[in-house]
């Protein structure tokens, strides 16, 4: 399979040595979001990773070339309703996920199923955090913000998050889910949901080692992506309901 990168630094050079290992070649990789569509048009499907601010006009430019596209960026949602109705009306291909760890996609689920058991338990309040490397922009992260989701749509007592960087305190109310955010050398992720009561706690977390797991997903994603034309993501692939 042939794969265009849109963004090439530390994700895209480890996504690039886990493609070509699983047979795929790269016909492009651009470190810049002012490229034209024509640079990918080879591609049977492109991987983006970039920045917020890029991401959407990237994904414009994947549908320009009738690539479909795989989007590993954070924190552009608020383009997402449009993207998706140009991907849906005009036979485009668009993949997104706020993590691509197949083991944080277990979490996700496991989460979900939590928080709705935890309707039953009010003695129970629940926090998350979250910790990435210093060069993380975004907060709390794309993951934490999944994570955050899953517990208000399945927890009656919670009804939105905040988020907070480490030390930060905000005025809020029982119904607020907090999610504290650290950035630490060198930490590529960490996720924790606890739930604490006055007798014990109850912890789900997930901490990546390394960026291969980020990697490997978005791999099998793109393979998956191939010829696809629609709006998908981690529950489509991994065949979550």
């Amino acid at each position: 399979m042939k794969i265009a990168l849109i963004g090439y630094g530390k994700m895209g050079k480890t996504i690039e040595k886990v493609a070509v290992e699983r047979g795929h070649t790269i016909v492009a990789a651009i470190d810049t979001s002012d490229f034209d569509p024509s640079e990918i048009k080879d591609a049977d499907v492109a991987i983006e990773f970039t920045q917020p601010d890029a991401a959407a006009g990237n994904i414009k430019k994947c549908f320009d070339a009738n690539v479909p596209v795989v989007v590993g960026t954070t924190s552009w949602y608020d383009s997402y309703d449009e993207l998706s109705v140009i991907a849906k009306s005009n036979g485009k291909g668009l993949f997104t996920a706020t993590n691509f760890s197949i083991g944080v996609n277990i979490l996700f689920h496991l989460n979900s199923k939590l928080a709705s058991i935890m309707n039953d338990f009010p003695e129970y309040e629940v926090q998350m955090d979250e910790t990435h490397h210093l060069q993380k922009l975004d907060h709390p992260s794309g993951t934490a913000a999944t994570l955050a989701e899953g517990i208000i749509n399945s927890l009656d007592r919670k009804n939105k998050y905040i988020g907070l960087l480490e030390g930060q305190t905000k005025d809020g109310s029982a119904f607020d889910l907090q999610i504290i955010s650290t950035r630490e050398p060198d930490v590529p992720g960490f996720h924790k949901v606890t739930y604490e009561s006055d007798i014990d706690e109850i912890v789900i977390s997930h901490n990546a080692k390394n960026r291969l797991g980020f990697a490997q997903g978005a791999v099998r994603a793109a393979e998956w992506m191939k010829n696809k034309t629609g709006v998908f993501g981690m529950n489509d692939l991994l065949n979550f309901d």
